[in-house]
């Protein structure tokens, strides 16, 4: 019995897929840069057959047409990709330690939905991790956000910021915030501030 080999398959350096479904993701126009670049042989099979075989048929009017429209809807697609890029450029992660009270703490993680990071799989995930409860609640913007019981909030920083550089966004803000209770004699004293103000 003959063995056979094992057959090599190349997958894109931007979206992953195979080279040959390039061409239905969000990055066709880079996609196609990076298989030119490091697969020409194989870039030549795909691309030129694959138009060959689409403009063969068509008169040059139509062929400038088509161009046009696939020059058109990639320009679309890219302006698309940077505006989200932007977006989550200018978002941050904001990890908010409440002081329930002198001991217990609980952590609030917002502004995930706009990474792309499901909150219901990382709070199972910082369950798990952390050995703590954790779940996903609506706050006053109607977005969802983590909480979690325990003060955990430098290893969730560290386990967002890692997740984050996963997904090559290295320079997106993490920013924590202590949200310490108001002690009873504080808030004693402004109240007898405000009615001393008041009289």
């Amino acid at each position: 019995m003959t063995e056979l080999a094992p057959k090599s398959i190349v997958y894109c350096g931007i979206c992953s897929w195979p080279p040959e479904y390039c061409e239905f993701g969000v990055s066709r126009a880079r996609c196609q840069s990076w298989l030119d670049t490091n697969h020409h042989d194989l870039y030549e099979k795909i691309y030129t057959e694959d138009i060959t075989n689409q403009t063969s048929t068509l008169s040059l009017e139509k062929q400038e047409k088509l161009n046009n429209d696939l020059a058109k809807a990639q320009h679309k697609q890219e302006l698309k990709q940077e505006r989200e890029l932007q977006k989550m450029l200018n978002s941050k992660i904001v990890i908010k330690r409440i002081e329930r009270n002198k001991r217990k703490h609980i952590i609030s993680i917002s502004g995930l939905e706009v990474f792309n990071l499901d909150s219901k799989k990382l709070a199972k995930t910082f369950a798990s991790k952390f050995a703590t409860g954790a779940s996903v609640t609506k706050n006053a913007d109607k977005t969802e956000e983590i909480l979690i019981q325990g003060d955990v909030s430098d290893e969730a920083k560290e386990y967002i910021e890692k997740l984050l550089q996963d997904q090559g966004l290295n320079d997106i803000k993490v920013e924590q915030i202590d949200d310490k209770k108001k002690k009873k004699k504080d808030a004693a004293a402004a109240a007898a501030a405000t009615t001393a103000g008041s009289t």
